[in-house]
């Protein structure tokens, strides 16, 4: 990269460079001298003489940006040094310039910034093939194709571009289109905000610069609107050198370059923004020094003023009226045949979108502030109301938000008036409403904040959401009536940036020769406050002024797109009004809405509220928190490319691929046995005999005589699960199990069977010991009802079927052939005989409660 600018920019083309900057800067600064003492008697007369003007009902703060950031997130950004895509963190601070980190960790560290963007003069794009078109103007031997590849390879399909005709072009992209279209609006109001560079507060300096540019451009021979005068004054005059010296140095060193079309671009770029940040340097060293002259000799150019003020209107006076008398007939003549026609149709086209942005705006504001009374109604706490208050406080800097306002005023055309009025793109006049549109809602905003912390004074929480409302109703009112008075300024304004421009150009070579003898009538002392090229210009403007003072009147008479009559609205006419603040409220500090404690310095600076919210994307990697790499140009091949590798891919034979055994992943199951084996794992237990044991007949204890079964009592208890012997035992009883099983459901069966018939004979026959802990079934659970509600154990399914025997005491089932199966997770049920010593044969009835759902065997 050094090599190409260093070839191509020799020392000698440095010094032309710096000369011709040097020339420009000197020729401008004599304008600016001349109008600048014309800029300060302008200022001095009205401060002297007052001036009444239109009160506006909404208020204006001062700072709203005050320790607010407007944006911050992650993207991708492609560096020209490594040909590589890296992952950036970008912070948009309440300066509007955008500040790359490494990383999020580097910024709230406070390291410093990889490197700092000023927007103005900037084009925000969204599309490689609308770069594409721009880049082919760079270039005038050679146009690319639209279709063609550039030199840029966009790993995404969501490339944001920053676009500038002299400096240096960023590239970023991002993983979805709603990152693209949220940084796209961030980025377009950075470019808004920076262009509007020149602050209207220097009532000195700003006209003093604006007229001399004017006049520069106007002695080259242009008079129309110029899209370049963007930024701050440093940037506007790097602007004004390069647009004659850009197209000179191009037709030397374009010729020169070698390689491809799109390595001739890149190479011309870098080398265009050497040029531009060359003479950036100088301008604005010089600028710096032309201010300091001519704020040196204020002091007393000032008192001069004051001194003779009179005496320099008095003549000023008499001089235009000589002006006048020369130029009216003139000028009368072009206003009928060739401004007159044209007012109506060019006011019409210019009040068709602002009107729709406006309305938009409005449609805003009523949202947000029904929002705001409604969840008032929800929750009256004050606490509540300081947090949605802090959340609209900072609306009209939303660019997301406020872009549907923002795109209703894009849509304004001014073909037919680009050749006919030197318009060159109406791009200054969208700009310009646009920053208008974003004041209004602040002061809208501002207005309803202050209305309703003045009302919270001494009322309850009940009638919170009342006093909204009539704030919200007072704010839209003075909103209604503002809008209005700022729209038809703004079409006063751009008529007149339209037509005197035209006029001008029309009338100067004809009036230009008589204008001179005009300076002899002034005295030589005030000769540096009146000058006979101003005085011009004031009267064509006042003759062009009225006509369009009336077109605008005209619309506002007929209500057109809900435009007002003037009034004059008296300071005491809102009672409140005077009364409230300039300055921002902070809710959070009066309400409590936000915790933490205040940080001062650096600190804090890192820690400003964000006004727009950060994009947080489920499964992303870590882009957004490390410097991560992406494929560079090289990594992503060409389509040719791409296709050459798939062919010869299909021409090579394919290797043997050797089989690796792969782990089976476990299946569903293929069987009920099994579906009910993973809900309810079973776990076999032998309970071997004990010596001192009873003799078990049929698997029941004897009974006593006398005894009888008073009551069954289930007791439910969990048994762990234990996984190392489960296999093993099942194995060893597999034969033992069945037999098992048999002999316990037939004892059980010979009980129900003994209980229907006479339960008192046949339960005395039976012995079953109390503290044994048997598995009781219910009559479902025999081998003739088999229960699929996955409860059942897998033992049943086998057993086969066993006719009811009588029981008789003759028959004994060894101890150790009696196994009982227990289920983890679930309770079995004990069997708990109350014996107890004979009574009435009315008791004599047992009393048996059954649990057949909770009994596994």
């Amino acid at each position: 990269m050094g090599d190409v600018i260093s070839t191509n920019l020799d020392e000698g083309k440095r010094e032309m460079i710096t000369a011709r900057t040097s020339a420009v800067m000197a020729e401008f600064g004599r304008f600016y001298e001349q109008q600048y003492a014309v800029a300060l008697f302008n200022s001095v007369r009205f401060e002297i003489e007052g001036g009444g003007s239109i009160q506006t009902q909404l208020l204006h703060r001062k700072d709203p940006l005050k320790n607010k950031s407007i944006f911050s997130g992650g993207l991708f950004q492609y560096l020209e040094e490594s040909k590589k895509w890296r992952s950036r963190f970008l912070y948009v601070g309440d300066s509007y310039n955008i500040s790359l980190y490494e990383s999020k960790a580097a910024h709230d560290r406070g390291l410093h910034s990889k490197g700092v963007i000023n927007c103005a003069g900037y084009r925000a794009l969204t599309s490689m093939e609308e770069y594409l078109g721009l880049l082919n103007n760079s270039l005038s031997d050679a146009k690319a194709k639209v279709a063609s590849a550039p030199f840029l390879k966009c790993p995404t399909q969501f490339p944001i571009i920053l676009w500038h005709p002299y400096a240096r072009h960023h590239y970023f992209c991002v993983m979805t289109e709603k990152e693209q279209t949220k940084w796209h609006a961030v980025f377009q109001d950075c470019v808004r905000h920076t262009n509007n560079g020149l602050s209207e507060e220097c009532k000195v300096s700003t006209p003093a610069f604006t007229d001399a540019l004017r006049l520069y451009r106007q002695s080259k021979g242009h008079y129309g609107t110029w899209d370049l005068m963007c930024g701050d004054q440093a940037q506007i005059l790097a602007n004004l050198v390069m647009e004659t010296l850009h197209p000179e140095l191009r037709n030397l060193i374009v010729p020169r370059l070698k390689g491809k079309l799109q390595q001739r671009q890149k190479d011309w770029m870098l080398i265009s923004d050497a040029i531009y940040r060359q003479v950036l340097s100088q301008t604005r060293t010089q600028h710096k020094a032309l201010v300091q002259i001519c704020e040196v000799e204020r002091p007393r150019l000032d008192a001069a003023l004051r001194t003779d003020m009179d005496q320099i209107i008095t003549s000023k006076e008499h001089v235009s009226g000589k002006i006048r008398a020369l130029v009216s007939p003139r000028v009368e003549q072009l206003v009928r045949s060739k401004v007159q026609p044209y007012i109506h149709s060019i006011l019409e086209a210019l009040m068709e979108p602002t009107s729709r942005g406006f309305s938009e705006v409005r449609d805003i504001l009523f949202r947000e502030l029904v929002e705001v009374s409604k969840n008032s109604m929800n929750d009256s706490s004050k606490e509540k109301l300081g947090e949605h208050m802090d959340k609209i406080s900072m609306l009209a800097f939303h660019p997301v938000k406020m872009q549907s306002c923002y795109e209703k005023m894009e849509t304004l055309n001014l073909e037919g008036l680009q050749q006919r009025c030197d318009v060159s793109s109406p791009s200054v006049f969208i700009q310009r409403a646009q920053i208008l549109m974003r004041q209004q809602m602040d002061d809208a905003v501002h207005t309803f904040e202050q209305l309703v912390h003045q009302s919270l004074d001494g009322h309850s929480g009940e009638d919170l959401c009342k006093i909204i409302q009539r704030c919200q109703d007072r704010v839209l009112k003075k909103f209604d009536y503002d809008s209005s008075t700022v729209r038809k300024k703004f079409f006063r304004e751009a008529l007149l940036q339209i037509i005197i421009p035209y006029m001008l150009k029309q009338l100067s070579p004809s009036c230009s020769t008589d204008l001179p003898k005009f300076q002899e009538l002034i005295f030589e002392d005030f000769s540096r406050f009146i000058l006979v090229e101003n005085i011009f210009e004031e009267v064509v403007l006042q003759s062009v002024s009225k006509d369009i003072m009336m077109a605008v009147k005209e619309a506002a008479v007929q209500r057109r797109h809900n435009l007002y009559r003037d009034s004059m609205v008296l300071t005491n006419s809102d009672l409140n009004l005077h009364l409230l603040g300039e300055n921002t409220i902070d809710w959070a500090d009066h309400f409590g809405g936000v915790k933490g404690e205040k940080q001062g310095g650096e600190a804090a600076n890192r820690k400003r509220k964000q006004i727009v919210s950060m994009i947080h994307l489920d499964g992303m990697p870590l882009p957004y928190e490390s410097c991560q790499e992406v494929p560079g140009v090289d990594g992503i091949p060409e389509e040719t490319e791409g296709q050459m590798e798939q062919d010869r891919a299909t021409e090579k034979p394919l290797n043997p691929v050797e089989h690796v055994p792969i782990k089976k992943e476990p299946g569903s199951p293929d069987s009920i046995n099994d579906i009910r084996d993973l809900i309810n794992p079973v776990l076999e237990v032998v309970i071997p005999a004990e010596k001192d044991s009873s003799q078990l007949t049929n698997g029941m204890f004897p009974l006593e005589k006398g005894d009888e079964v008073k009551n069954i009592i289930s007791v439910m208890e969990t048994v762990p699960k234990v996984d190392g012997e489960l296999n093993t035992m099942r194995s060893e009883q597999t034969s033992e199990e069945q037999q098992c099983v048999s002999a316990i459901e037939s004892a059980i069966q010979q009980i129900e069977i003994a209980i229907q018939e006479d339960p008192g004979d046949h339960l005395s026959e039976g012995a079953i010991d109390s503290d044994g802990e048997f598995a009781q079934t219910s009559t479902n659970s025999s081998p003739h009802h088999h229960d699929d509600s996955g409860f059942q154990s897998p033992a049943n399914e086998n057993v086969e079927e066993v006719e009811p025997q009588p029981l008789t005491g003759d028959e004994v089932v060894d101890a150790e052939q009696v196994m009982l199966t227990l289920v983890e997770g679930v309770k079995t049920p004990s069997v708990d005989f109350d014996v107890k010593a004979p009574c009435d044969a009315s008791e004599k009835k047992a009393e048996i409660e059954t649990t057949a759902d909770r009994c596994l065997l």
